[in-house]
């Protein structure tokens, strides 16, 4: 940016959202930190830098904006991030999917409440520390790029994000890769500069969802560990143990590896099978958004159907209710429900949905 702007910074108290804080800051920008307080933290959890948005977490954002001298302030959204975000985790479990509460999180909060709030600070732009980056063309339009860092790169959780909200956003560390921003963080003498990135979901910091959940009101219902045939062979505890795609933990001695296939919600069985059984050459997606105008006719381009995987060779097209349904050029084992389907036009976001 050559102007100079008031910016907000979504400050984690990690490296990558100190970082571009002090980025800004050293551009000559009105730099605003600003965490979110999302959750209530057990007492009886471990603790080591491996979470974000803790308390210690904001704790250490405040130390970052107190050593660039910029204003900081936190912004308590628990029970917003508890309807949008958590209670969405807990019923998705329920109803037998998988969900993904950071891309939720991005959508809702992130680019959702906290965008909405720069208003309130007289602000120009919300900056966060995502490996992405936005660009745009030569008409006007917005585009959603992949970072520079293939290892890093966040765009699958981006991919909710419209026009509006790409207009009112910057990531200035898409274009680095991680090891820059860590030297970036000991030249600006960050007190982040090693912190260790964050790695379990923010709000089950000692990775036991299966506590969290029935915690959370998910009563077990037992029922049976079935083939695909209906042919039982074990029993379960309850669904929400159970995400497609699992081998292990299943319970069940048998003379090939078995993973879990689908999950019958309205039957409460959980279907298991050989690793060719879970092969699909298409899936289905709903809540469908794009960075621009939906496609139209036959899209041929690439598509990720979990974070992290290369995007694979795809064409999709819109049904005539309004669901995507998107068809592999080869088939692909992790189609899972309740993940997203993001596609991609080269290093471009084009949209996605959630995978039925």
């Amino acid at each position: 940016m050559s102007d100079k702007k008031r910016v907000v910074v979504a400050m984690s108290g990690g490296v990558d959202s100190s970082v571009t804080a002090a980025l800004l800051k050293e551009q000559g920008h009105d730099v605003i930190g600003v965490s979110l307080q999302l959750y209530e933290r057990p007492e009886k959890t471990p603790s080591g830098g491996k979470t974000c948005c803790s308390l210690t977490d904001v704790m250490d954002a405040a130390r970052v904006a107190k050593r660039l001298g910029i204003p900081f302030q936190v912004v308590d959204l628990r029970q917003r991030f508890q309807e949008l975000v958590i209670d969405d985790f807990v019923s998705e479990y329920r109803a037998g999917r998988t969900p993904n509460p950071c891309a939720r999180c991005n959508e809702r909060i992130k680019f959702g409440l906290l965008l909405e709030m720069t208003a309130a600070f007289d602000a120009d732009l919300l900056a966060t520390g995502h490996y992405a980056r936005i660009e745009a063309d030569a008409c006007g339009i917005y585009r959603l790029r992949k970072g520079l860092d293939p290892r890093k790169d966040q765009t699958y959780f981006l991919f909710g994000m419209n026009q509006q909200q790409l207009a009112r956003t910057i990531f200035p560390v898409g274009h680095l890769e991680k090891p820059e921003v860590r030297q970036l963080a000991a030249r600006f003498n960050l007190p982040v500069a090693q912190k260790q990135e964050s790695q379990e979901i923010c709000f089950i910091p000692d990775n036991d969802y299966i506590r969290f959940l029935e915690e959370s009101g998910v009563a077990p219902r037992a029922g049976e560990i079935v083939e695909r045939d209906g042919n039982r062979l074990g029993l379960h505890d309850g669904i929400h143990r159970y995400t497609v795609g699992q081998r292990r933990g299943l319970g069940i001695a048998w003379k090939e590896p078995l993973y879990v296939t689908a999950i019958d919600t309205a039957n409460a069985r959980v279907v298991v099978g050989p690793k060719e059984e879970l092969e699909r050459t298409s899936l289905l997606a709903d809540q469908l958004t794009w960075t621009n105008a939906p496609i139209s006719g036959c899209f041929r381009g690439t598509c990720s159907i979990r974070y992290r995987q290369q995007p694979v060779p795809c064409h999709a097209e819109l049904c005539k209710d309004g669901r995507l349904r998107v068809e592999f050029d080869t088939p692909q084992t992790g189609v899972t429900p309740g993940q997203a389907v993001v596609l991609y036009d080269g290093d471009s976001v084009v949209g996605g949905g959630w995978i039925l």
